[in-house]
């Protein structure tokens, strides 16, 4: 096919009546002259339509050889086109001038399509021009895909890192980039979080020798000698216990004895060591979470209201303590770290109608408002990461008790500390106000975030301890 080389200039001329002739010839006269220049390989006039006042329109198109032709004759040959038209006509001529260029259609390879395949919009060259798809349809290498998973993460220019380093150390700077349109930088807000927030969650829980325990030699079992110490060390520390138990019982029964204590208070203390206890040992290994099933009940139970007696009985409560007991306090914690993520989820939007309330002025959308603890919570996810994967690496170069250690722990305490600095800047730098208003409303936020993460844990201990 034939491909033309070289941009194209475009000069619309507004003629007057009264001079049209003139101006004809005028510029027939300017195309062969401009045909003498080197940089101008083609130059023609054309008849266009009558303008909205019924001015005639002829448009002048030069053909430059190159790039850096086009660039001499913009400095040179077309404003001396121009400033003779003028000095000619005067007013009776109005130019108009552009710069063209030509859309050809490449030939595509016999394994490319002639229309993108995600999004049927015509090709023309080997990406889409509307969705950036490549026209390609051969299948990828695993090269490919390796650059496609860690791209973002290797390459220093990615939205990645251009997202991570303003969110740690410009508090507020995305919320407010995001919401003033500076977005396709920036990697989207809710993306951001997840992706931080399982990271953290990978960095803080996963134990490779637990969860990866296929690929590990095996812990050898223990020996008989061994087994022994462990139950005789188990009876010594129950007999302590029930040791310990009975002398504190005793007391309290000569403090009865004179008159200190109640009566009904030694009968209540008797009495709840046959009730349904919550134990937390504090090695983790002896404790029970769920002790006697057989007396699980709520206390108070005509207190409680009608829906809760419902839904509550003393055998629904006794199949869930019995069901937790079987599951095992380290099942029932994996449960309930299941439950976290989804408890912080719920917390976005009560955060957000908490900051619709204390900015009712702000003209802002409750989504402005979710958007702004989106952007703070993945700051605290990062942070979390940092400060762990930081003390994990201080604890390989040196001991307990050395000055690394205790470096590591101020820094640990500093890097605390700046998480409530970091919410208060925020606020200031999303919100516009003033010191002391916004230190008001930070420690009202403050208070509601506390009440919020309570109730919204207490909810994910419930839903941990009622599945199944």
């Amino acid at each position: 096919m034939t491909n033309h080389t070289g941009p194209l200039y475009e000069m619309n001329f507004v003629i007057a009546d009264e001079v049209l002739a003139d101006v004809e010839a005028w510029l027939e006269e300017a195309v062969r002259a401009s045909l003498r220049h080197d940089g101008i390989l083609d130059a023609r006039v054309f008849e266009q339509d009558a303008d909205e006042d019924g001015r005639a329109v002829r448009s002048c198109q030069f053909r430059a050889r190159d790039d850096n032709a086009l660039d001499e004759l913009l400095d040179d040959h077309f404003p001396d086109i121009e400033a003779a038209a003028a000095e000619e006509f005067g007013g009776q001529v109005i130019i108009d001038s552009r710069t063209l260029r030509e859309d050809h259609s490449h030939e595509l390879a016999a394994n490319e399509s002639p229309v993108c395949r995600n999004c049927n919009t015509r090709l023309r060259g080997q990406y889409c021009g509307q969705c950036g798809q490549r026209s390609r349809n051969r299948l990828i290498s695993i090269w490919q895909l390796l650059q496609e998973a860690f791209g973002d993460l290797l390459e220093l220019d990615s939205r990645l890192w251009r997202t991570v380093l303003p969110l740690l150390t410009k508090p507020g700077q995305l919320t407010r980039d995001y919401l003033e349109g500076r977005r396709a930088r920036y990697m989207p807000p809710f993306r951001t979080y997840l992706v931080l927030s399982v990271i953290f969650f990978v960095v803080a829980f996963f134990d490779p020798q637990k969860d990866l325990g296929l690929f590990f030699e095996p812990e050898p079992e223990p020996t008989a000698e061994e087994i022994a110490a462990t139950v005789e060390a188990a009876e010594a520390k129950a007999a302590e216990g029930a040791k310990q138990h009975e002398a504190a019982l005793e007391k309290l029964q000569q403090l009865n004895a004179d008159g200190v204590v109640p009566d009904d208070l030694i009968a209540e203390i008797v009495d709840d060591d046959d009730d349904f206890q919550v134990v937390f040992g504090p090695d983790g290994e002896e404790s029970d979470l769920f002790g006697d099933c057989e007396n699980a009940s709520i206390s108070d139970e005509e207190d409680m209201p009608e829906w809760v007696k419902k839904r509550f009985s003393d055998e629904r409560v006794k199949q869930i303590c019995l069901r937790n007991q079987v599951r095992g306090n380290e099942n029932f914690s994996d449960a309930l770290l299941d439950n976290v993520p989804v408890a912080l989820i719920v917390l976005l939007p009560l955060m957000a109608l908490v900051l619709k309330v204390l900015y009712p002025l702000s003209r802002r959308y409750f989504v402005e408002h979710l958007l702004f603890f989106v952007h703070f919570h993945a700051f605290f996810f990062l942070m979390l990461i940092l400060q762990i994967l930081f003390s994990r690496a201080t604890s390989l170069l040196g001991p307990e008790d050395s000055a690394v250690d205790n470096i590591s722990v101020l820094i640990l305490v500093v890097a605390s500390f700046y998480i409530p600095v970091y919410l208060y800047k925020a606020m200031r730098h999303v919100y516009g106000q003033g010191f002391l208003i916004t230190f008001v409303k930070y420690l009202m936020l403050s208070i509601a975030y506390m009440m919020g993460a309570t109730f919204t844990m207490l909810g994910a201990f419930l839903f941990a301890v009622l599945s199944a």
